[in-house]
């Protein structure tokens, strides 16, 4: 043994450690803990002091959140600065911190736990869930039997799509949408406007008669308002031979609307049925989505290139007036491009890692961030209908989809963070509408919000920023 002399204070410490040297942080006092976590300089003190020198200058020490347990004499411990995932882009704004690290605030755990309250009640019931489904499969399944003995629509082909089948319908299973198409081969799709998202389909020469000969103009031009007309009327022959319960009926015509809606009574509530007419073109994408869908860094570049090689959907929708004509072709005649079967598939494959969401693998809160939007969108549009009216749930889809190419990793939407992620969320959001600019994620040039007016968009940005402060008073009613 050495005949160096141990200062009492060391003595001390050391007895301490080796009495219980598994004792975590959790367990120790503050000042235990403190003296656990040194940075080097507070290591080489340490060491003096064990050689019997006294420190000459106090040494401050980094505390660390929520440190592992150590044990052993002179254990210590570096500093854990957070770092951003690795490929993480930055957020948008640039000063905005990575949605993993926690403020610490206890205002901050008691909006979490709220939020997370919120999401649980907008989860549909299984049983409900179930009786809406079959009553619309046995509702869509009679009309899609009628449409096949039509003259017309005898070729159609059923296209599941919307927010129920991806997993993000909230609250109740009051609202379906499907999709009914049939393909069209050797046609000319021309942009009709600058913006990319309407087109004007003229059938090139065929040798056979085709199901939708009597919809052509005298120019080949394929007709969207013919079409939709008596689609129809189809429908509505259809819905006459359909014995169910809930007293089964057609709405009125919306304006520009490329949907038939079906309306019924289900245990008082009432369900809607959204039957899109649409038409499926093959082949290589128009050229404005060129650079749209950037999920090269999210979900890789192979994905991106898969999921070009599917066809696309264009619906009878057109913007403005009816009777806007561009080279021979009226408004009321083109159709608007759809790729809701690649949205489908991507909310249904979020994750960068293929474990995302799945059964025993790591939850992300992207779908929960979404719901809460869209459940905060609709109660601003409750209790401000006129205002608000121009608002749809496609916008608050659209925002998530554009923050999912900018935090693409997986760690950056954990679901033990859904406060803060769901606060960057809301801060996209109104950035877009403070801009008065959400572009379409596959076709850039169109701008969602072009048809909404400044006013509007400055008005529900308010709206939403006072929620925001007030703790979402909102999701209380």
């Amino acid at each position: 043994m050495s005949g160096r002399k141990i200062s009492p204070k060391c003595q001390k410490k050391n007895q301490t450690e080796q009495k219980d040297p598994k004792r975590t942080d959790s367990q120790r006092t503050p000042t235990q803990a403190k003296s656990s976590t040194r940075t080097p300089g507070a290591k080489a003190q340490s060491a003096k002091c064990d050689r019997g020198a006294r420190g000459k200058s106090p040494v401050r020490s980094v505390m660390v959140p929520n440190p592992p347990a150590v044990s052993g004499k002179g254990a210590h411990r570096k500093s854990l600065e957070p770092k951003r995932p690795p490929g993480a882009a930055e957020s948008p704004r640039g000063k905005s911190p990575p949605p993993h690290i926690r403020r610490g605030c206890s205002r901050d755990d008691d909006l979490s736990r709220g939020l997370q309250k919120t999401v649980d009640q907008l989860k549909i019931r299984r049983d409900a869930k179930s009786k809406a489904a079959k009553i619309k499969n046995d509702v869509v399944a009679k009309i899609r039997t009628h449409l096949e003995k039509s003259r017309n629509f005898k070729e159609i082909t059923l296209l599941p799509t919307g927010s129920y089948f991806e997993n993000l319908k909230i609250s109740n299973p009051d609202e379906f949408d499907v999709m009914f198409t049939t393909c069209v081969k050797r046609v000319d799709v021309k942009p009709f406007g600058s913006d990319g998202a309407y087109y004007s389909v003229t059938f090139k020469r065929h040798p056979q008669k085709h199901v939708l000969d009597d919809f052509l103009s005298e120019d080949d031009v394929l007709c969207a308002s013919l079409m939709m007309t008596e689609f129809r009327r189809e429908v509505k022959t259809a819905i006459k031979n359909i014995q169910i319960e809930g007293n089964l009926k057609m709405e009125p015509k919306k304006p520009k609307s490329p949907a038939v809606t079906l309306t019924l009574n289900v245990d008082k509530k009432e369900i809607s049925i959204d039957i899109v007419l649409g038409i499926e073109v093959g082949g290589r994408w128009p050229l404005c989505a060129e650079d749209g869908m950037k999920i090269e860094k999210w979900l890789s570049k192979k994905v991106k290139q898969d999921l070009k090689f599917k066809p696309y959907y264009l619906v009878p929708k057109h913007e403005g007036s009816a009777n806007k004509e561009e080279d021979g072709v009226l408004a009321k005649d083109v159709w608007r491009i759809s790729f809701s079967h690649v949205e489908k598939f991507i909310m249904k494959n979020h994750g960068k890692e293929k474990t995302c969401c799945e059964e025993k693998g790591p939850k992300c809160c992207r779908k929960p961030c979404l719901k809460l939007l869209k459940h905060l969108l609709g109660e601003l549009k409750a209790k401000h209908e006129t205002e608000l009216s121009k608002f749809c749930s496609y916008h608050t889809k659209t925002t998530l989809l554009h923050a999912c190419t900018v935090r693409t990793e997986d760690s950056d939407w954990k679901l033990s963070d859904l406060h803060d992620c769901f606060q960057l969320l809301l801060q996209d959001f109104v950035a877009h509408l403070k801009q008065r600019e959400l572009p379409n994620f596959f076709i850039p040039k169109h701008n969602l919000l072009g048809s909404v007016s400044a006013e509007s968009c400055r008005k529900l940005a308010d709206y939403i920023e006072k929620e925001r402060n007030n703790g979402f008073p909102i999701f209380s009613k």
